[in-house]
């Protein structure tokens, strides 16, 4: 993009005609609306309030331009901006006040970090004055976000708008993507700019240089592992789809015939259709992607950080295969796992390049063997939870019918807890970015802001969320945005009155001792008819195909309350300080 050097034309809306000689210094809010603009910015979602106040006086200007949404909860604002941009592939703006409006948005902004989400966050603070005097609503935002954003910088004059802002886009999306927050005071959005304003999106900081290449001698010592390979055997995580690898994933996979595995986040980088898919893995994931890990040799570690939730007890995982870390921060490399080959770069770039370093290889029998523990799997788990032999429905049959429905083609947001883990298991994803859930934070609460944040990126797909009775008390009150807004988000909450995974748990590990999991819910159809959106029950198995089908056929926004088995538990799982290979599966 070119840079942008302007001022102020006397009419804000000519925005787009040639530069005009200058006749008013720009304010700080109205140079944060032109660098937004600069960044092709064109949603922001957010809540107004007093210390933020004159950039949203600048926005009323701009309504023309950037899309606004009002949620009812700064949370909500920043949910909705994730699930955003993991459907767009870059950055979600949220804009809060101070104090509570910015404490209010933290969750999301940790969840961000974790799943590597781009995310700019912009709240108000106090007038330069005030700092520091427990002024209204000041609250130390830099203090509380530092550790939990990759940048964060507090702006005190207008004319650090346009550079604070471009550097802050740059980092969240550059790299590892993740949140960055810019806390501007009052007093630097209301003053005006002392030279006239100049935009030039970022293109490199000298203290932040992302390694995007992988170096030659990695590369070849990768592939000297893998092609002397007998039972290779690659991880791939969330990094595939941030660096829009899947063809390349695909390609390389099916050149040296490599079964391939997802973590929870990878899911949809690769169809679960295709012969080299064997699973996922995690605590809950599948039986032979999880067993089979700890009899591969070498192991092809793809844009994944080995999470706690994949690697169960880290001393005793892959302790006989050598492995290959392609990963583009690193941080990573050798956190957690130690790599014999580490890559440091881009997924997509490394698999492009290490495809014509690689044999071309077929391990039929090797891949047999994760297909004898789908078999197993089947028959003790699936065929159980899709039979409909239980008094009330299960999570996996509703799962299930809904895959089929939308031939595996819907995005689906999670929650999170069982029904996000039902919904791993039993939806056939065929498309990729496929699934948006909360991975390495758990948040409670995160489907239906993140539903409709993805919604209004990808208004031409079906967008699903899988809700849990407990998660759906935590922001229920974005129905109102979402009703308001008109996106169509089918919800589905999957209601058994408990707060299902500690139950499970407690059942497993605490001998029932069922200590505060069990809800009484509220009418969750009524409730939402009170926003506006339509709605039915289903409680019987005989009408569950009618009731996802009035779902999906609506025209707007529509809530399913599906009530399901009250103790139903999640298996396979695999305990807490187990290995892999300990995985059960009842």
């Amino acid at each position: 993009m070119q840079p942008a050097v302007e001022t102020a034309p006397a009419d804000r809306q000519d925005f787009a005609s040639p530069p005009q000689p200058a006749i008013l210094p720009l304010s700080g809010s109205e140079a944060l609306m032109r660098s937004l603009l600069a960044e092709g910015v064109d949603t922001i979602f957010g809540y107004p309030g007093g210390a933020i106040m004159p950039v949203y006086d600048a926005l009323y200007d701009y309504q023309d331009r950037i899309n606004h949404i009002l949620v009812r909860h700064e949370q909500g604002a920043g949910h909705a901006a994730q699930g955003y941009a993991r459907m767009q592939g870059r950055a979600g703006v949220c804009l809060v006040t101070s104090g509570p409006g910015a404490t209010n948005l933290v969750t999301a902004i940790a969840d961000a970090l974790i799943d590597s989400t781009p995310m700019v966050c912009i709240v108000g603070q106090v007038a330069k004055r005030l700092l520091g005097t427990d002024a209204f609503q000041e609250a130390d935002v830099m203090g509380v976000t530092m550790p939990i954003t990759k940048w964060n910088y507090q702006i005190t004059n207008a004319d650090e708008v346009p550079e604070v802002i471009s550097k802050a886009f740059y980092i969240a999306q550059s790299g590892r993507p993740g949140p960055v927050l810019i806390d501007i005071t009052k007093s630097a959005q209301l003053e005006l700019m002392t030279r006239p304003f100049h935009y030039e999106c970022c293109q490199s900081i000298i203290s932040y240089r992302p390694r995007l290449v992988p170096k030659t001698e990695q590369l070849e010592a990768a592939a000297k592992l893998i092609n002397g390979a007998k039972r290779p055997y690659m991880l791939v995580g969330h990094g595939v789809q941030i660096a829009k690898a899947e063809d390349e994933l695909r390609q390389f996979a099916e050149k040296t015939g490599i079964p391939v595995a997802t973590t929870l986040l990878g899911q949809s980088t690769i169809s679960t259709g295709h012969p080299l898919y064997v699973g996922w893995l995690g605590m809950h994931g599948n039986y032979g992607p999880n067993v089979l890990t700890d009899q591969a040799d070498v192991i092809i570690a793809v844009g994944m950080r080995f999470d706690d939730r994949v690697t169960g007890d880290a001393s005793k995982y892959i302790r006989q295969a050598k492995v290959v870390h392609i990963e583009i921060d690193p941080a990573e490399i050798d956190k957690i796992i130690r790599a014999d080959a580490p890559v440091v770069g881009d997924a997509k770039a490394a698999l492009k390049a290490l495809l014509p370093l690689v044999n071309a290889n077929d391990h039929t029998v090797w891949r047999n063997e994760f297909r004898k523990y789908d078999a197993i799997e089947h028959e003790k788990i699936t065929v159980p939870s899709l039979s409909g032999d239980s008094e009330k429905i299960q999570m996996g049959e509703v799962i299930d019918l809904l895959s089929k429905k939308t031939n595996g083609e819907a995005v689906l947001v999670t929650d999170v807890g069982q029904h996000q883990m039902m919904a791993s298991r039993y939806y056939k994803f065929q498309r990729p970015n496929s699934l948006v859930t909360s991975g390495g934070m758990g948040t409670m609460g995160f489907a239906l802001p993140a539903a409709f944040g993805a919604q209004v990126a990808a208004p031409d797909r079906t967008v699903v969320a899988i809700i849990g009775d407990g998660c759906f008390q935590m922001t229920l009150q974005e129905l109102g945005t979402i009703v308001q807004n008109k996106q169509p988000v089918k919800a589905i909450i999957l209601n058994n009155n408990f707060l299902g995974m500690v139950r499970q748990w407690q059942q497993l590990f605490h001998q029932r001792r069922y200590s505060f999991v069990e809800l009484q819910n509220p009418d969750f159809v009524t409730i939402a008819k009170g926003f506006g959106m339509d709605g039915h029950t289903c409680a019987d198995r005989t009408t569950l195909a009618e009731s996802l089908d009035t779902l999906l056929a609506h025209d707007g926004p529509y809530l399913l309350e599906v009530i399901v088995e009250k103790e139903e538990n999640v298996f396979p799982m695999v305990p807490a300080g187990a290995s892999v290979a300990q995985i059960r599966l009842s």
